[in-house]
């Protein structure tokens, strides 16, 4: 190294330091300091002369030292057209050591890679069934809730009608308290598809005729009213990474508190269980003030279906389940939409 130079922690081989020394100084980093685990390179050019020779080493020295060089490259306008060349050789920069400094800090918070994905028991064959069968677009009611079956989710007791007798029937065969949804309409609440309560043959009857009257109205779904804590879960396709999964508080929480976590299918147990520790809203899931809390296991193990259920099915571009209804002792759907394509 040229008189002068430093040999402390930062190197400096100084401005008249040339490539040469530049590549020794790395192999000596990358040999000879088991204490160094990295090194960051800061050079920069009064733009009088170029230094295409000095990004070539740093190239070449990136491409075979052990160890991870970082380059900072301040002379973003004096060595434009070297800094360009060195990009054009499939390689980013940094402009300054605040910036590396705060990707850096980064970095050291980010969460250790999770064991590989869990596998879980679904009926394969009913899930392409389904999904082979059905058009692009949003799937019918009764479609959505088979779908959750066959991946082994829970689902509220109920059916999907579309007479007077049959909601007769079915009010008997399902049991009072009733819920009755219009089916059809995207947003049920926000039409007044959702009726509570119902506890007699003749508020099925009035009910019923009220929900066909609904614009866009298909059939009306029947279900067993149940009580718990709601939980969201949902799945956004995002290419090319396959697809997201959402959990978090369910019912009108998920839109106002928007207290969701995300993860990539397919999940590993321990991932899905950080996505549900994640939440801000955790205390209000294991049960506050006296309330049940939901056995979290419950809904790891749903979760885990669900992911399993989007491995099989691909064409899935969106899918919410909101909500589920958590005890201590179970987990149910009561209202999902799935879209395919």
């Amino acid at each position: 190294m040229n008189p002068g130079s430093s040999v402390a922690n930062p190197i400096d081989f100084l401005a008249t330091g040339d490539a040469r020394q530049l590549g020794e100084i790395l192999d000596a980093v990358d040999r000879d300091f088991d204490e160094i685990d990295g090194a960051v390179v800061v050079f920069g050019t009064t733009g009088m002369w170029r230094v295409d020779d000095v990004y070539q080493v740093l190239h070449d020295k990136m491409g075979s030292c052990r160890k991870p060089i970082f380059p900072i490259l301040p002379s973003v306008v004096q060595a434009a057209g070297e800094v360009s060349r060195f990009h054009a050789m499939g390689h980013v920069n940094f402009a300054d050591e605040v910036s590396f400094g705060y990707v850096l800090s980064r970095i050291n918070r980010l969460h250790t890679p999770f064991p590989e994905a869990a596998r879980m028991n679904v009926d394969a064959g009913k899930i392409r069934e389904i999904i082979n069968s059905s058009e692009p677009g949003f799937l019918r009611d009764g479609n959505v809730f088979e779908l959750l079956c066959a991946a082994g989710i829970p689902v509220v007791k109920q059916a999907v009608i579309h007479t007077l007798e049959e909601a007769l029937a079915q009010a008997d065969a399902i049991g009072f308290p009733l819920v009755m949804k219009v089916s059809g309409p995207l947003h049920k609440s926000d039409v007044g598809g959702v009726a509570l309560d119902i506890n007699d043959a003749e508020a099925v009857k009035a009910t019923f005729l009220r929900l066909m009257e609904i614009e866009g109205a298909r059939a009306v779904v029947m279900q067993q009213q149940s009580a718990g804590i709601e939980i969201y879960m949902g799945a956004k396709k995002e290419p090319p990474f396959g697809h997201l999964m959402l959990c978090g508080m369910g019912g009108v929480f998920v839109e106002i508190f928007r207290d969701v976590s995300y993860g990539l299918v397919p999940l590993s147990r321990e991932e899905a269980d950080s996505m549900i520790t994640r939440l801000k809203s955790l205390p209000i899931i294991h049960g506050a003030r006296g309330k049940e809390g939901v056995d979290t296991d419950l809904i790891v193990d749903a979760m885990l279906k669900l992911s399993a259920l989007l491995e099989l099915a691909p064409e899935i571009i969106e899918l919410d389940i909101n909500p589920l209804l958590g005890q201590r002792d179970k987990l149910v759907a009561v209202d999902a939409r799935v879209r395919v394509g």
